[in-house]
């Protein structure tokens, strides 16, 4: 609500109101259920020559006993007509009538004029006469009008306020209209009844005033009024002396009946009709005031230029025309000879209830809701009234289609089935013809309304929900610019975008028509979305121009005023931009249609804005990533280190330019293929047992060291593996990054200076062995040979000398194998090599220390077996760990087992297998560690599984170990066989 509510006069208002309201109240209550008095059902009016029927309603005695309009009345008998008295005044003839009482007996004796022979006198007699009708469709409808220029009333002062400017006083206007339309008399001459009669024809003395001086306010005062007081005054004057002519012509002489003023009354009535002539005074004066307000608010319509006032006055006009067309279309009607009724129920319809329209107007109006629908609304009325005729025609159509087709006689059932199943179809085509026939009719009007402009309207909508998938912000700024420009007709658009840097935190975007000077106000973002919460536009006439106390518009600064309409375009509750737009180019305002549109583009609008910023910070961020990417593309091809990024599948989704380079690849052949294919068989083996069961779904970082290799030309690699897991920025395992450093040319130097320091090392410890050891074997070997030679085979002694030989030749392979043992390891010395000969040669070297043991040997050899392509120095001492580490197990005593078998065409196994104590699942991926030992302190260093780990991938094979505490151990070594290495080097 506006402004202050309960002022003094507002509070009058509605105590007045609260009051008239219960007297209506009260005077319909005394219509339903009191008693009515009697009517003959003719209206009489006093003449200067008599008393004359004037109107005659049908269905009552009067019209039953035959009078017509026009008749004289000349006297009347209570008793049929044995003795008549005179009448002489309209209200003898409600004497006469209250005497004989509802459903009694008169006569009337009447002259009918219109006869121009002398005997024209005739006697009625008017049986069972009728009570005054409590309800007639004129009354019902009436005190409808009536309830709503009450509700109007309130509703206006309650929303605007009596501080508002005129709407008090149109508050007054609604009251004195809602008390003369309700109010209504039976006709029981009571004193409530009489009260009833004098406050409608007070109320209605004073609404022509009121009415007439709310029109010379509104909605923008006349000065003269306002200067002075006494044209106000006298505009009051007329209406003030009926209303004291009706109390004292009235109330005096009902109060003192018996009083010599009561008679003087009566006799000045019977003389010149005095109560007929105080209410054709009573009509001659509403209409003047009537006539005067409607030509004041016509002249102003017609002197104003402003575009508010003139909407303002249309809404009055166009309001006041539709409500009195329809009874002056009744009128002329009855004047052309159409009979209708006085109490015709649609008659009266049609007279009384198109009055609504008169308060609802002014109200719409005064309120200023819609105020541009003028022509919408009347465009809208036109629509429903064309298909309201045709809809009625084609169901005429039908009808009379049905006349013809019922005519002849004779029908079939079948035919009458027909024709029934024909008027059924035809009234139900109509009815779905009737939404489609409104569209129709609708567009047509439009076209006829808009002209050019109403394709570019509908085209404007659909250009809406197109521009929501522009991301250009410039073209589809400029294009939304000229199409508001060109659909709406406005000379002034302007798109304001977000700014956080400027001070009103919105900056001009792009703007057409709009001058140099405009700026932008301060508390612009606040203004608008305060405002816009409710209807979604602002009106800058609503913001920087309310009304003044004389209905004009306040000063406004010329830049603000500018544009007229501001578009709040909202986008996940943030006002990205705003649409702001000037008047039409005619000085006229936007409809609600218009701004409706505007409401329905704007979200198109508000979401093309916010994509086209975010494609623009993705634009942004995109060349940023691609520095970011390039920087960390140097990085990653700037390493020494062989890269390969894998996803939890084991394909390879990234590698470097390193790793091009260390396996000889092109990287489109590396990218797509899982490790298994990238890498031979012996790594990819080797490094799953790294991996684990867990495989590429890591938990923490896995290293490996001196793993074995091959590149694609064949070249064996040694290299140092590293598998970490691959995480995402939010967090989440996306695979693997394997980190793979060549060592080959490390290790072959760290090799080359192990071999150095070995060589001289060994080359003494074999000098020595060699003088002290082979000197004596051979001259022991050397005696025995000659003994053997100078006795007989028959003799005993010569099977011990030939035992004595075969030891000198064990000694010696001894000697040999130890020499061979402490020989350079160098690993491009590699052979072809029998395993199972390596096998009964490392099994002949640790004799001694398995004899003492109490462990049996057991030999599972494969014959044949392929050879491999090894170093057999290297391969004895891997033999040599497993068997010393087997013995180990066994404290007291158990099996050795030696197996070899080939696996495929390609590969040949063999496995040292225990029946000792096991290794626990919890060691088996720690044992091939470097000092990893289960031993006790000093029975073992944690080297020898490390060094013998490393000879096996240096022969490019794979070595695991299957365990169970408590039930042995086996290990099983896979090497390449021999021609498979040759083949793999050809390819």
């Amino acid at each position: 609500m506006k402004g202050k509510f309960l002022t003094s006069w507002s509070l009058m208002w509605l105590v007045a109101a609260v009051l008239l309201a219960s007297g209506t109240a009260l005077n319909l209550s005394q219509r339903a259920f009191h008693k009515l008095p009697p009517t003959d059902g003719i209206e009489w009016v006093h003449r200067a020559d008599g008393i004359y029927a004037e109107r005659v309603f049908p269905n009552f005695a009067g019209a039953r006993a035959g009078i017509a309009p026009g008749d004289k009345l000349i006297g009347v008998s209570l008793n049929g007509g044995d003795t008549t008295e005179q009448v002489t005044s309209t209200a003898d003839t409600q004497i006469y009538l209250d005497a004989a009482g509802v459903d009694g007996n008169l006569t009337y004796l009447y002259q009918r004029p219109r006869y121009t022979f002398s005997d024209n006198y005739y006697y009625a007699d008017l049986s069972h006469i009728d009570s005054v009708p409590r309800w007639t469709p004129s009354i019902i409808f009436l005190s409808i009008v009536g309830l709503i220029w009450l509700a109007v009333g309130g509703f206006v002062l309650f929303k605007q306020g009596s501080s508002s400017p005129f709407v008090l006083h149109f508050a007054w206007v609604c009251l004195a209209a809602f008390v003369f339309h309700t109010y209504r008399a039976v006709g029981s001459g009571q004193d409530l009844d009489l009260a009833i009669g004098l406050v409608d024809s007070i109320a209605f003395a004073f609404f022509a005033p009121l009415f007439l001086h709310f029109c010379t306010r509104y909605p923008v005062r006349v000065r003269v009024l306002d200067k002075y007081r006494w044209p106000t005054y006298l505009l009051y004057l007329p209406a003030t002396l009926l209303s004291l002519a009706l109390v004292i012509f009235s109330v005096v002489p009902a109060l003192a009946a018996e009083s010599g003023f009561a008679a003087f009354v009566a006799k000045l009535d019977d003389a010149i009709g005095l109560y007929s002539l105080l209410n054709s005074l009573l009509l001659y004066h509403f209409i003047a005031g009537i006539s005067g307000g409607a030509l004041f608010l016509i002249w102003r319509f017609i002197k104003n230029h402003q575009t508010i006032v003139r909407q303002r006055l249309k809404w009055a006009i166009w309001g006041t025309i539709a409500a009195v067309l329809p009874i002056l279309l009744i009128e002329i009607a009855v004047r052309f000879g159409m009979h209708i009724g006085p109490e015709d129920i649609s008659a009266s319809a049609v007279r009384t209830l198109p009055l609504a329209l008169i308060p609802l107007s002014f109200g719409h109006s005064v309120v200023r809701y819609r105020l541009m629908d003028v022509d919408v609304v009347v465009r809208r009325a036109l629509v429903y009234a064309l298909t309201t005729l045709a809809i009625a025609m084609m169901i005429g159509a039908v009808a009379l289609g049905l006349v013809f087709l019922a005519v002849g006689d004779n029908l079939s059932t079948t035919e009458i089935t027909l024709r029934a199943v024909i008027a059924i179809v035809a009234m139900a085509a109509i009815v779905l013809l009737s939404e489609p026939l409104k569209k129709f009719l609708q567009e047509r009007a439009d076209r006829f309304f808009y002209g050019e402009r109403y394709d570019m309207r509908q085209g404007l909508v659909d250009f809406g929900k197109t521009i929501s998938a522009t991301t250009t912000l410039d073209p589809l700024l400029n294009s939304l610019v000229e199409r508001l420009k060109q659909v709406l007709n406005v000379e002034k658009v302007a798109i304001f975008l977000e700014d956080p840097t400027a001070e009103s935190h919105y900056r001009v975007a792009r703007a057409s028509g709009l001058s140099a000077k405009y700026r932008i106000p301060a508390d612009f973002r606040t203004m608008i979305r305060q405002r816009a919460a409710g209807r979604g536009i602002v009106r800058a006439d609503e913001i920087e121009s309310p009304e003044s106390e004389n209905g004009a518009l306040a000063h406004v600064d010329g830049v603000r005023k500018e544009l007229h309409y501001f578009v709040p375009c909202v986008a996940r509750g943030k006002m990205v931009s705003v649409i702001g737009l000037g008047r039409a180019t005619d000085g006229s305002l936007l409809s609600s249609e218009d701004l409706e549109i505007l409401k329905t583009i704007s979200g198109y609008v508000a979401v093309a804005v916010e994509n086209s910023r975010l494609y623009e910070e993705q634009q942004r961020h995109t060349d940023e990533l691609a520095i970011l990417k390039e920087f960390n593309e140097s990085i990653v091809e700037s390493v020494n280190v062989g890269l390969l990024a894998v996803d939890e599948d084991g394909r390879i989704i990234r590698c470097n330019s390193p790793f091009e380079t260390m396996m000889g690849l092109e990287r489109d052949s590396v990218v797509g293929n899982t490790v298994d294919q990238v890498f031979d068989t012996s790594f990819a083996r080797n490094l799953d047992s790294i991996l684990g069961k867990s495989r590429w779904h890591l938990t923490e970082v896995r290293n490996a060291y001196k793993m074995h290799a091959f590149d694609s030309a064949g070249r064996s690699l040694i290299l140092n593996v590293a598998v970490a897991p691959l995480r995402s920025v939010s967090n989440q395992q996306t695979g693997a990054i394997l980190v793979l450093e060549n060592v080959t040319g490390r290790v072959k130097l760290e090799e080359s200076l192990q071999q150095s320091e070995k060589l001289s090392s060994i080359g003494l410890l074999a000098a020595g062995v060699a003088h002290e050891v082979n000197t004596p074997l051979t001259g022991v070997s050397s005696y025995t040979q000659m003994l053997l030679g100078m006795i007989p085979d028959t003799d005993p002694k010569h099977a011990l000398l030939e035992k004595m030989q075969r030891q000198t030749e064990r000694a010696s392979n001894i000697v040999g194998n130890l020499l061979n043992f402490s020989r350079t390891g160098n690993s491009t010395e590699f052979t072809d090599t029998d395993l199972n000969k390596l096998l009964n040669d490392t099994l002949q070297l640790l004799e001694p220390q398995l004899r003492k043991s109490n462990i049996a040997i057991v030999k599972e050899y494969a014959e044949p077996l392929a050879a491999v392509h090894a170093n057999g120095g290297k391969l004895q001492q891997v033999f040599t760990n497993l068997i010393l580490n087997a013995r180990d197990a066994m404290q007291t005593g158990g099996t050795i087992k030696l197996r070899t078998m080939v696996l495929g065409d390609d590969q040949v196994v063999v496995e040292v297998s225990d029946t000792g104590e096991g290794i626990p699942t919890e060691n088996l991926t720690k044992i091939f560690d470097p000092f990893f030992t289960t031993k006790g302190v000093g029975n073992g260093t944690g080297l020898g599984l490390a060094v013998t780990y490393g000879i096996v991938q240096e022969h490019s094979g794979s070595i695991e170990a299957i365990s169970e505490n408590g039930d042995g151990t086996t290990f099983r070594l896979t090497l390449p066989a021999a021609h498979a290495v040759r083949r793999r080097a050809v390819s």
